[in-house]
């Protein structure tokens, strides 16, 4: 028994290590033991403690087993089902995260709205409860309450919690203007390839802020004595580039201008908070910010992140691939008009509702309702562009659409080093996607899908790819360790179970 246990434990760990594309060796290496021994865990064939198999979890970024759980958490998807009724967007995923970072900003106590109830949300509550931000669910834990300390302990920062999301780069933008010295965790994540940093540094530089990266940790030395003195440009129109210039600019006692600035989503969303904060913010929604920062803030502010249209595109693929009629309700529009268009090019029947406002005031809603269509493949290849282009989020939900589609597609990823690759997962499910190079995949359909068992991808949005081909393939199919699809999806299955899917949440260990 004790045997058959550590066999299911190593196929676990080889299938989330092969999933990152590391080699034994390199696995070996980020927990300081040998190849040997790593080789030996994979086969069953050497007892591990609760202790390894956390710290491996922890190198590949994989939920090899959660404490005080059964294990590790999996799907169970009977798929050929139609779907049907109407499905709420929920609010969106980084826009919350970038809120949450921008409280640092705040003396006061800052209530955010509907906040989803995410992985990525929790690691990012972990890390400011350890440094002395209270923080609860209020109002039956719909909503959060956020109040800071007089002054952040920064020492006691929760290393593990912060190196399983990207976000914390994040904290970069308002920290600096709180302290003359500090350390964070490197930046985790999806494992979507080697992104750096240095963007961020160009920027933040501009502020005095000096970081030294070594063992595992940012090293940061802020000199108050510099400020910009002249337009601050982005090297890249990166969203969470954006917003750290825009935390750091807010309480700077001046104007800061920034330029090439991303003007997507998440960084409207922000723009937002900081005008509730106090903070005059110029060009949102352009490329051109100007920003007349205000060198303390101490106000109570509640605010209500917008809807989240990456998640908006989830639904809508999800009615797609499984050739449903469905209404998606409380849709920004602003952000999904171009994967519409292209949408509306291949064929695909959807209608839409005059538009609202969201709660924030803002943002444009409209309700979309998606009905079953003949797809053709488009003329054009699908790549993402910075907004108001096409969305690189939203780019993998096309591998599946275009799969569902008669034709050939190509979809260029050219932002990530690894997404591309890890669409070809489909293929399992009885997809026709040819890898041309690690950013190009050319998809061909229409797909008969079929069922299979499967390890979850560890990358969010290729996750959800491979779910939604499930939910189209007839029988029954197994979806493993879906840590990743809980960053960044709040009780997905139920919600599509809720109008016709059958997806069974289980663990086995």
């Amino acid at each position: 028994m004790e045997d058959d246990y550590l066999v299911r434990i190593g196929k676990l760990i080889r299938d989330a290590r092969q999933h990152r594309g590391w080699t034994q060796t390199q696995l070996a290496d980020a927990l300081g033991t040998s190849q040997s021994a790593v080789n030996r865990i994979e086969r069953g064939n050497q007892n591990i403690s609760l202790e390894m198999i956390a710290r491996i979890g922890e190198a590949l970024d994989s939920e090899i087993v959660s404490l005080g759980y059964a294990g590790p958490m999996h799907l169970r998807v009977v798929g050929g089902r139609r779907l049907s009724g109407s499905i709420d967007v929920k609010t969106s995923k980084n826009a919350c995260v970038a809120l949450l970072c921008a409280t640092l900003l705040n003396k006061g106590r800052t209530v955010l709205r509907r906040v989803a109830r995410i992985e990525e949300v929790f690691r990012l509550l972990e890390v400011l409860s350890s440094i002395g931000v209270r923080t609860r669910w209020i109002n039956d834990g719909v909503d959060l309450e956020i109040i800071p300390p007089a002054e952040l302990d920064l020492a006691s920062i929760d290393a593990d919690a912060a190196r399983r999301t990207r976000s914390i780069i994040m904290f970069l933008g308002p920290l600096l203007h709180r302290t003359d010295q500090f350390t964070l965790p490197y930046a985790g994540g999806c494992d979507l390839g080697t992104r750096t940093i240095e963007p961020h540094m160009i920027a933040l530089r501009r502020f005095g802020l000096e970081i030294a990266a070594t063992d595992g940790l940012y090293h940061a030395q802020v000199d108050h004595s510099v400020t910009p003195d002249r337009p601050i440009v982005l090297t890249e129109r990166g969203d969470t580039v954006t917003e750290n210039a825009l935390l750091a600019a807010a309480r700077h006692d001046g104007t800061t201008i920034i330029r090439n600035a991303s003007s997507n989503y998440m960084v409207q969303d922000l723009c937002f908070f900081l005008e509730a904060l106090g903070v005059q913010v110029e060009g949102v929604g352009t490329t051109t910010l100007t920003v007349h920062g205000v060198p303390r803030i101490d106000v109570d502010v509640d605010y209500f992140p917008s809807e989240d249209p990456v998640e908006a595109m989830s639904l809508l693929a999800a009615a797609v691939v499984t050739e449903s009629e469905l209404t998606i309700r409380r849709v920004p529009i602003e952000f999904l008009e171009i994967e519409l268009a292209v949408l509306e090019e291949m064929g695909v029947d959807c209608a839409r509702t005059p538009e609202y406002a969201a709660d924030n005031g803002r943002t444009r809603l409209v309700d979309l309702t998606v009905r079953p269509s003949k797809l053709e493949a488009p003329i054009d290849k699908i790549h993402p562009m910075p907004f108001p282009g096409l969305n690189i989020d939203n780019v993998p939900f096309f591998a599946a659409i275009a799969a569902s589609a008669h034709g050939q597609t190509l979809i260029h990823d050219w932002v990530y080093d690894n997404r591309a690759i890890y669409l070809t997962d489909l293929n399992r499910l009885g997809g026709r996607l040819q890898l041309l190079d690690p950013h190009r995949v050319l998809v061909e359909g229409p797909t008969r899908w079929r069922a299979a068992e499967m390890m979850c991808p560890p990358a969010l949005r290729p996750a959800v790819v491979v779910l939604l081909a499930m939910m189209a393939a007839e029988g029954t199919s197994v979806l493993r360790n879906v840590y990743v699809i809980n960053r960044g999806y709040e009780d997905l299955a139920e919600r599509l179970n809720s109008v016709g899917a059958q997806i069974e949440i289980f663990r086995d260990i």
